[in-house]
């Protein structure tokens, strides 16, 4: 039976909103000052600067500014001479059209001599709406004083509007602790763009943001590297606290040098064949010897292919930190080898996790890590060293997170992130 897929219906963001009342001031303002303005100049600039980000808004209209400048400087100069260069006659089109050619290299090359590029677009468009549309003006000023006017007002009011909060006080004390698989990325290992949009906004604003979970910092950078977060994520289940934007473990809780050497002799042992996770100047590799298990053989030729992944194909240092091993077979073998740890009491000693695998069928992990490894304590670290009193978890396992979510309804926890960061009756 195939599986049906929900069509969603996505609903008005602040967003439309702020554009549309953009858009609306700039015709009442164009109402008032009368003659002589255009309102779809001011519309332009509003809708322009009116971004996704806050910190793209002021970006976006010094480039609309300079472009308008750069553009009517050019406009004005064409219309005052052109006319009497070209006193009409048979080839009057075809000097305009030289001189515009002429024109438009100069408005772009300009625009790359103040090193303003971006820029070049806008400039071109106030240029060819001048002297296409307003060659023999009786005043080709106030023209052009007019067109920059209009664009300045539609600036002014994105930038207003884009800044503008709608009646909430934000939630910038408590720091918002989400899970990964199930709320955030789905099977294909993406993140949807109205979550990845919505967390850089507020993270932006000052939200305090970050994630819990099972996977390495490799597995976490892929499918979120777009994030822009602003705390440490905690990775391996709570193994350890890694700082994305300076690739930097701030805390990491190991296995002994003697528990890693004598548990993985008794792996190879028994025919087993680990991965051995160690941390080396803040660098994760990941140590290994050749298996001939095909699973294995194929997981290793399709994860050491990934720029986030350091896969060494020899026996570990055993003097390294070894934050986690893990082991990956057929559920039997997986099964058989759990039960002799817990014959040997390493549970007692160790953080031993099995679980199934959900890319191969009939096959199962074993995760192992230090005792005192979890995502609890890793969190109260975080807090500590970075001073924060309040925090909020989002999960989809009832009684053990603040906030539950719906397991693969991956925009539901940004939404209930929002409406708790962000509360609309909190004026």
């Amino acid at each position: 039976m195939k599986e049906k897929h929900k069509f969603n219906v996505p609903g008005i963001g602040m967003r439309i909103i702020k554009s549309a009342l953009a858009v609306s001031l700039c015709m009442v303002i164009n109402t008032i000052r009368g003659e002589g303005s255009m309102v779809f100049y001011s519309q332009l600039a509003a809708l322009w600067c009116i971004q996704m980000y806050r910190s793209n808004t002021l970006s976006n209209a010094l480039q609309r500014m300079i472009g308008t400048v750069v553009g009517a400087l050019y406009g004005l100069i064409y219309i005052l001479v052109y006319p009497r260069l070209v006193m009409g006659g048979n080839y009057s089109i075809l000097f305009n059209i030289i001189f515009i050619f002429i024109g438009v290299v100069l408005v772009i090359y300009s625009t790359v001599l103040i090193n303003k590029k971006q820029a070049s677009y806008f400039s071109c468009v106030v240029f060819l709406s001048i002297v296409i549309n307003h060659i023999g003006d009786i005043n080709p000023y106030s023209f052009v004083w007019n067109r920059f006017l209009d664009t300045m007002i539609g600036i002014i009011i994105g930038l207003v509007l884009n800044n503008m909060r709608i009646c909430f006080r934000p939630d910038r004390e408590t720091l918002f602790v989400s899970g990964v698989d199930d709320i955030l990325v789905d099977k294909n290992n993406k993140v949807s763009a109205f979550s990845r949009v919505e967390l850089n906004r507020m993270i932006e604003d000052g939200m305090r943001f970050t994630l819990s979970t099972v996977r390495t910092p490799a597995s976490v950078l892929k499918p979120l590297s777009d994030i822009r977060f602003n705390y440490p994520i905690i990775v391996m289940d709570g193994a350890a606290l890694y700082d994305i934007n300076n690739n930097e473990y701030k805390s990491v809780f190991v296995i002994s040098p003697d528990t890693a050497k004598n548990l993985v002799e008794f792996m190879y042992a028994n025919d087993m064949y680990p991965y051995i996770n160690v941390i080396i100047d803040d660098t994760l590799l990941i140590y290994y010897n050749d298996t001939p298990d095909e699973v294995n053989q194929n997981l290793v030729k399709t994860m050491r292919t990934s720029p986030y992944r350091n896969y060494v194909r020899r026996d570990f240092p055993c003097d390294e930190k070894v934050v986690y091993i893990m082991l990956l077979d057929t559920y039997e073998r997986i099964n058989a080898f759990y039960n002799k740890l817990l014959d040997l009491e390493y549970d007692k000693i160790l953080k031993i996790i099995k679980c199934s695998s959900e890319e191969h069928r009939g096959y199962s992990y074993i995760k192992i890590y230090n005792k005192n490894a979890s995502k609890d304590k890793m969190l109260n670290f975080l807090k500590n060293a970075y001073g924060i009193n309040r925090t909020m978890t989002f999960g989809t396992v009832t009684g053990k997170y603040d906030v539950i979510v719906k397991k693969n309804s991956f925009n539901e926890m940004v939404k209930r992130v929002r409406k708790k960061y962000e509360p609309f009756l909190k004026c």
